[in-house]
């Protein structure tokens, strides 16, 4: 298994609170695509690779979108 730092935003469609929760943990995961299609089985869910070997999911479930960010320890 790989360490991984998680950071998990949510974004807030409410025009008077543009802020995002912001959540960090550590977890130590196989699979990212694995964990993320259990953590958000109903979402739509969009994949992006960065070169520093950061994996970012972009999930939409019923108009919530939330962005989790999976960075190498």
């Amino acid at each position: 298994m790989a360490e991984y730092e998680l950071c998990c935003e949510i974004f807030n469609q409410c025009s008077n609170n543009q802020m995002r929760d912001v959540d960090f943990q550590e977890v130590d995961v196989a699979d990212t695509d694995a964990w993320i299609r259990a953590a958000e089985p109903r979402a739509e869910i969009e994949k992006e690779s960065l070169s520093d070997g950061t994996v970012i999911y972009h999930t939409n479930t019923a108009g919530l979108h939330k962005r989790y960010s999976f960075t190498p320890v």
